[in-house]
């Protein structure tokens, strides 16, 4: 990709844009003081977006990514914002919660996603069970609300594919086709309404002059900006909205609402949006250093982008859940280590609640980080506060690579936080 060139741009160090991304992430420095409710809805707004995965080996990935920025906190603050209309889901990065205020922004984005696989497998099924959708849908207005079990239950049985998924996946692609909403999570599973009454619960603004064209050029914008620093090439992923055009990028530049700076190293230019302005200034000038230390989810926006992890942070990662376990490299769910701007180290971790003890099955040292005294106390404070925050407080390294690490760790997991 190739922009004009502007007036004189900042050059900054590979260091320097890690750090002017993890400031906007919200991932710079630890928290500084114990978490309230409403920083919930303020992390999910300065990140846009945070994206929904069911696996719990450790705490579930919404809830994970909110604990790396905020630290421990009450899960059931995020449950109660998504209630309470300060947040919806949606369809944007993935599945998603995003802040209400955003709802128009999403909604006039629909036609740019419809190549996502969500909404694809919804227009297939209305083309092909339509009059079972609709049942489903009126079900839920005379019903509702509803999770998909309950639906399950008054539905007849009968043999063969329909017997018991239908409704699950029936309410999903009423969802991505926007008929119904989600209300609530029962136990993490969706309560779905219509969407009229969801949207009765949550201020949302005035949609009719959101536009296509407009959802674009916003959700370009806000991506910039959630980045904090952008290769051109990265901005498309963060909303799944494709490779975003070089005169979209450029119109935001003209409007002085996106500024061009250089990393060294890059080939091109890199784009910071001007509400990052003074940030921008004080880490050129050396004043913004990371400090914090903290597990990271494998879908926390830092590392969702394989191909920009392995840019910015030189962290080449793909989860491995999904892949047989004899193929697997690290582990199941395997969780970035995040050191004081860099990424040294991969955590292979399961939290056995009932026994309190939070199992460290593999630490994978990253290669080229030294295991000096500071890169092993910043693991083990991230390892000890996560495990303190699932209530498993005893710490259990089982392997290490180098093996040395593990006898490195027991006597700084054994201290008090």
């Amino acid at each position: 990709m190739t922009l004009p060139v502007s007036a004189r741009r900042e050059v900054l160090s590979l260091s320097q844009a890690r750090a002017l991304h993890l400031a906007a992430q919200g991932l710079l420095h630890p928290p500084v003081r114990r978490a309230r409710r409403e920083d919930v809805v303020t992390a999910i707004t300065r990140m846009r977006m945070l994206q929904i995965d069911s696996i719990h080996v450790v705490a579930r990935s919404p809830y994970l990514v909110l604990f790396s920025r905020l630290g421990g906190y009450p899960q059931e603050w995020l449950d109660e914002a998504l209630a309470d209309g300060r947040l919806f889901e949606c369809w944007a990065h993935e599945a998603c919660f995003a802040p209400s205020g955003d709802f128009p922004l999403h909604e006039a984005a629909r036609s740019l996603r419809e190549r996502h696989w969500a909404f694809r497998s919804a227009h297939r099924m209305r083309r092909e069970h339509g009059s079972t959708l609709h049942k489903l849908l009126e079900q839920v207005r005379e019903q509702g609300p509803l999770r998909a079990g309950e639906l399950e239950k008054r539905q007849p049985r009968t043999p063969g594919w329909w017997e018991w998924s239908i409704e699950k996946k029936g309410l999903e692609a009423l969802f991505a086709l926007g008929d119904v909403m989600v209300a609530r999570r029962e136990r993490f599973q969706r309560v779905y309404d219509v969407t009229e009454r969801v949207l009765s619960n949550m201020a949302v603004p005035d949609s009719e002059a959101w536009t296509p064209d407009r959802a674009r050029m916003c959700m370009t914008a806000d991506a910039i900006r959630a980045l904090g620093i952008a290769r051109p090439s990265w901005v498309g992923d963060y909303h799944r909205q494709g490779r975003v055009p070089d005169s979209l990028l450029q119109a935001l530049i003209d409007q002085n609402e996106v500024l061009q700076v250089e990393v060294r190293g890059w080939d091109g230019p890199a784009l910071v949006h001007r509400d990052h302005a003074s940030l921008l200034g004080r880490v050129a000038a050396g004043r913004l250093r990371a400090t914090h230390s903290t597990l990271l989810s494998p879908f926390d926006p830092v590392v969702w982008d394989r191909t920009r992890a392995r840019e910015l942070f030189d962290f080449d990662y793909a989860l491995e859940c999904y892949t047989p376990t004899h193929k697997r490299r690290y582990g199941y769910f395997v969780l970035p280590l995040l050191h004081r701007g860099r990424l040294v180290a991969r955590v292979d971790a399961k939290a056995h609640r009932r026994e309190g003890v939070f199992e460290v099955r593999a630490l994978h040292m990253e290669a080229g980080v030294r295991a000096s005294d500071g890169v092993l106390r910043g693991i083990a404070k991230a390892l000890r506060n996560c495990a303190l925050w699932h209530r498993t407080p005893h710490v259990v390294v089982t392997a290490s690579d180098p093996a040395t690490i593990r006898t490195a760790l027991e006597p700084l997991l054994s201290r008090p936080s």
